[in-house]
C-alpha cells in the first residue's frame, strides 16, 4: 500500500528540517535500509533511511525546508493509484509554505531621452553632428517634442564637456583611445586623469579580476543568523587573564602512561567546577528571570571546513577526566563525519572556544546563545616571569572571557577568572 515518506524528527529538539538530496529518483526501486535523502538540521546533514520497501512514485519536496513530520515523498507499488495521497500531500504542504505578499510591482522610469521601445529619439542631422563633435548621444537629455534630441542639445553638451576637459586631456584621451566620458570626476579633468584612467584600465585587462558567487550552505545561514543574534542581544563585555599552565602539563605528563588528554580536556573539568560557584556565569536569562543550574553542560566547539559546530557533553560537573576526555573524542570526530545527533548540539550552559593550536594569543568569542558566557582559550608560549624576584621561564596562557552584562557583572567575571587561573595553576585542587 502506497505511503508518504515524512520529514523524520531526529532529536527531542528538532522541528524543521532541509531536505538537501534525494539518493534515489522518481521510480527507482527502494529496498528497507536504503539512504532515501539527507536532511540538513542545526548545522548537520543527517541520512535518512527507508522504512520501508517499494517504488519511490513521487518526490514532493526537494531542496526545501519542511516541519518534521510533514511529507516529501511517496513510495508503493508502481501499479498504485497514488492521487489521494497526493490531493493531501498538496493540502499539508500548502499549509506549511508561508504566504508570499505580494508587494508593489517595480516600475522603471526610462530617461527622457529614451522612447518608443528603448529607441533614442534624435534626428539624422542631430546624429550627424553629435558624431562629429564626438558625443555620446544616448547621454544627452532631449529638449524637442516627445524628449527628442535636437542639434542644440548636442552642441551644448559638447560645449559642456569641452569646459569639464583641459585640451591636453583631450588630445591625450583620444591618442590613448580613452573615452573621456568613462572618467568620473567632478572637476575639470586633466591630463593626468586620462593617464591614471588609461594604467587603471590596463591593469585591470592584466589582472584580469573575477568574482564568484555561491549560495551560503544551510549550516552557514545558521551560523550567521545566531552570531548575529547574540551580538543583537548580548551586552557583552571581554575579560583577559593569563594564567600559568605548568600545572596542567605536570598532570598531563603524569596521566600520559594511563591515557592521554588534552588541556581542552583538563578546562573543560577545570571550568566545570568553578562554574558550581559562579552559577551566575553557568545561567540563562528568560525575559526579567535568571535560571541557575547545580549542573554544567560544556559545549566544546569544533572548527570544520563547513563552519563551526557546538558538541554539549553533557553533565561534565560530575564527570571524571578519563570519561570527559574519550566523550569529546568521540563527538568531535563525529562532528567532522557529520555523525552527530541534533539532542548532542543543544543543551548546552557554558561554551570552551580553543584557538591556541592556530597560534592566537587573544581574541573576543560570541556567546553561544541562551548562554551568557563563553571562555576563549589561546596559546601556550613560553615567557619571561618573576617568581620569587627571580626571572624564570614559564608557559604562560590568556584566557579570553565574554559575557553578558545583563546578568554577569565585572567583577563577577574578574572573581571567577582569578579562581579558575587558581585552579589551573593547582589541578591537585581538584581533588579536594
Amino acid at each position: 500500500m502506497a505511503e508518504f515518506i515524512v520529514m523524520p524528527k531526529m532529536g527531542l529538539t528538532m522541528t524543521k528540517g532541509m531536505l538537501t538530496n534525494w539518493k534515489k529518483k522518481e521510480g527507482d526501486l527502494v529496498n528497507k535500509g536504503d539512504i532515501l535523502f539527507e536532511v540538513e538540521t542545526d548545522k548537520i546533514t543527517n541520512k535518512v533511511e527507508a522504512k520501508t520497501s517499494g517504488i519511490l512514485r513521487k518526490i514532493l519536496v526537494d531542496k526545501e525546508t519542511v516541519d518534521v513530520f510533514v511529507p516529501v515523498g511517496i513510495i508503493g507499488r508502481a501499479d498504485e493509484d497514488i492521487s489521494e495521497l497526493l490531493e493531501q500531500a498538496s493540502r499539508e504542504l500548502k499549509t506549511d509554505k508561508p504566504q508570499k505578499e505580494e508587494g508593489p510591482k517595480e516600475t522603471r522610469e526610462l530617461s527622457p531621452a529614451v522612447q518608443a521601445g528603448d529607441r533614442v529619439k534624435i534626428s539624422p542631422r542631430a546624429k550627424k553632428i553629435a558624431k562629429d563633435l564626438k558625443v555620446d548621444y544616448n547621454l544627452v537629455q532631449g529638449t524637442g517634442p516627445g524628449g527628442a534630441i535636437t542639434e542644440e542639445d548636442i552642441r551644448k553638451f559638447a560645449e559642456g564637456t569641452k569646459a569639464k576637459v583641459s585640451p591636453t586631456a583631450a588630445i591625450v584621451a583620444e591618442q590613448l583611445g580613452v573615452d573621456i566620458f568613462n572618467i568620473e570626476k567632478d572637476t575639470r579633468i586633466m591630463k593626468a586623469d586620462v593617464i591614471k584612467y588609461k594604467l587603471n584600465e590596463s591593469l585591470a585587462k592584466y589582472a584580469n579580476p573575477q568574482e564568484y558567487r555561491q549560495p551560503m550552505t544551510n549550516m552557514r545561514k545558521i551560523i550567521a543568523k545566531r552570531m548575529l543574534h547574540s551580538v543583537q542581544t548580548s551586552p557583552s563585555v571581554s575579560f583577559n587573564i593569563k594564567v600559568d599552565t605548568t600545572g596542567m602539563k605536570e598532570l598531563r605528563d603524569e596521566l600520559k602512561d594511563t591515557f592521554k588528554v588534552s588541556y581542552t580536556d583538563i578546562l573543560v573539568k577545570i571550568v566545570s567546577e568553578v562554574l558550581l560557584e559562579f552559577p551566575l556565569l553557568n545561567s540563562t536569562l528568560d525575559g526579567d528571570e535568571i535560571i541557575t543550574r547545580n549542573y554544567v553542560n560544556m559545549g566544546v566547539a569544533v572548527a570544520l571546513p563547513a563552519g563551526l559546530l557546538v558538541p554539549v557533553v553533557k553533565f561534565t560537573n560530575i564527570k571524571g577526566l578519563k570519561e570527559i576526555s574519550n566523550e569529546i573524542k568521540d563527538l568531535s570526530e563525529r562532528a567532522k563525519t557529520n555523525d552527530l545527533l541534533p539532542d548532542e548540539l543543544t543543551g548546552g550552559t557554558f561554551t570552551i572556544s580553543n584557538l591556541g593550536m592556530y597560534g592566537i594569543e587573544s581574541f573576543t568569542p560570541i556567546i553561544n546563545q541562551p548562554e551568557v558566557a563563553i571562555l576563549g582559550v589561546n596559546a601556550i608560549h613560553k615567557e619571561p616571569v618573576v617568581v620569587n624576584d627571580e626571572v624564570v621561564i614559564k608557559p604562560m596562557m590568556n584566557l579570553s572571557l565574554t559575557a553578558d552584562h545583563r546578568v554577569v557583572d565585572g567583577a563577577v567575571a574578574a572573581e571567577f577568572l582569578a579562581k579558575l587561573k587558581k585552579y589551573i595553576e593547582n589541578p591537585c585542587l581538584l581533588l579536594l
